[in-house]
């Protein structure tokens, strides 16, 4: 039996619109497709969200809603399931095989266990009775859309706290001219679109002037979503960035951050084979997951980061010139913590805090001599080797000799002075790491690039 008929008794609808309500603002962001072959259904339920949603369409039978999901994407599907020629089931569990990522809600009169068991078999977030109220099944698309954005919060919850990066909780520190001019740019580059590249030296504080740079956008309120270029094989690039559909499919990230920023890290590392995918979801803001017949569009920010010249990476052959001009519109350089030598004391303070806090233990005192020597140091690893040193000191309860002395160095010469004691702690940190030149250069915060060559250049 069909559960409405031409002439039989339509949905119930509310007398009283409400006013613009948190339900509402929910669903200001939402695209609904409404798949029923019943006309008093589709009217209802186009009255009922037209005014509350970003955009609804409605289809009269299974095969409009499939060209209407190739034409474009929606972010909710409100299914009937009996229906002439195919069911809405079987033509849900049809399209999550070709890509469908949207959520579903069934619509049905019958709410027998067979049907509410094979419903979440194949995907449906939820099942609203027929006949129905407006708030009923207002109240269904705001569970579901809620419960889909606390799956997306969860997720890069999860994989912020796998990638363990200090810079999730950093703010850019400082008032040296250097930094007050990075702090202008962002402040001037938030409320735009355009793609930003950092640029810098290892540990600089890249990740971290992106993610200021995100606060200070119209994107605040949504996600923030890094990703080292260098890390992950490029078959794992490509299926963590894209995702994929079918058996044990996921959504990618890309996915997940859209309406945020997307920030990638170490962008010179990228594989050859995903540069010119890169290119087009870039220039598209759109991405065709793996094993899906269709594109899905994203809102994205995206910012990249880089310590390596690209413009050598493009002479050699190792970086496309398009992608390269492409992400290069607005450049911020980020100065080496050597040449703001007056934010070393504020950032030693502040690491001193908040990692004192972090591991329970006393702060130490930062005296005079302590800020001169660490101003003294060339600091390879930059603000992330500072850090570095601020935990390890706590861990021992005290500061390494070389930081700690009150005495004035041998040279009058600064440079000199600045290149020994460098020299003396990288080579104590070597030999405290028993010679495993890639655990020195974890504890430095520097890559293990920078060890081979200081080492090679002092005969090590």
């Amino acid at each position: 039996m069909k559960e409405l008929r031409s002439g039989g008794t339509p949905p119930t609808e509310d007398a009283a619109q409400p006013e613009p309500t948190a339900i509402d603002r929910v669903l200001s962001h939402v695209s609904i497709l409404v798949v029923d072959d019943e006309p008093g259904m589709r009217n209802f339920l186009i009255r009922t969200f037209g005014p509350r949603c970003k955009r609804i369409e409605a289809a009269a039978s299974a095969e409009e809603a499939s060209a209407l999901l190739d034409a474009q994407h929606f972010d909710l599907v409100l299914l009937d399931n009996v229906m002439p020629g195919q069911s809405g089931l079987d033509w849900l569990t049809e399209q999550r095989r070709v890509g469908l990522f949207a959520e579903a809600i069934l619509m049905t009169a019958y709410a027998d266990l067979d049907t509410a068991i094979h419903a979440l078999r194949v995907g449906a977030a939820d099942f609203v009775l027929k006949p129905f109220r407006s708030n009923q099944i207002i109240n269904a698309v705001n569970r579901c859309m809620d419960q889909r954005y606390l799956r997306r919060e969860n997720f890069l919850l999860k994989y912020e706290l796998r990638a363990d990066s200090f810079a999730a909780r950093g703010r850019l520190i400082g008032t040296s001219p250097r930094i007050e001019a990075v702090r202008r740019t962002l402040e001037r580059a938030a409320p735009q679109t355009t793609p930003v590249l950092f640029s810098g030296e290892s540990g600089t504080g890249k990740e971290i002037a992106a993610r200021t740079l995100h606060a200070l956008s119209d994107r605040a309120d949504r996600p923030f979503v890094p990703i080292n270029c260098a890390v992950a094989s490029p078959e794992l690039l490509a299926r963590e960035l894209m995702g994929e559909v079918g058996a044990g499919g996921r959504d990618g990230l890309l996915i997940q951050a859209s309406g945020g920023t997307f920030f990638l890290d170490e962008i010179d590392e990228t594989p050859p084979a995903m540069q010119g995918t890169l290119l087009r979801v870039i220039e598209d803001n759109r991405i065709r997951p793996y094993g899906s017949e269709r594109e899905i569009p994203l809102n994205l920010r995206f910012l990249f980061a880089t310590n390596a010249d690209l413009e050598k990476a493009v002479a050699e052959g190792r970086f496309r010139k398009d992608l390269y001009h492409r992400i290069n519109v607005l450049t911020v350089d980020m100065p080496p913590l050597r040449d703001r030598v007056g934010d070393i004391a504020e950032l030693a303070e502040l690491f001193n805090g908040s990692i004192a806090r972090q591991l329970g233990v006393t702060p130490l005192t930062i005296s005079e001599d302590v800020v001169r020597n660490l101003a003294r140091y060339g600091w390879p690893g930059n603000v992330r080797e500072l850090r570095n040193l601020i935990e390890r000191s706590l861990i021992l309860g005290e500061f390494p000799p070389e930081f700690a002395g009150g005495t004035e160095p041998a040279t009058d010469e600064p440079a000199e002075s600045l290149q020994a004691m460098e020299r003396r702690h990288i080579l104590a940190i070597l030999a405290a790491c028993g010679g495993n030149r890639a655990e020195a250069a974890r504890r430095l915060g520097v890559s293990r690039k920078t060890i081979d060559r200081k080492c090679a250049q002092w005969h090590v």
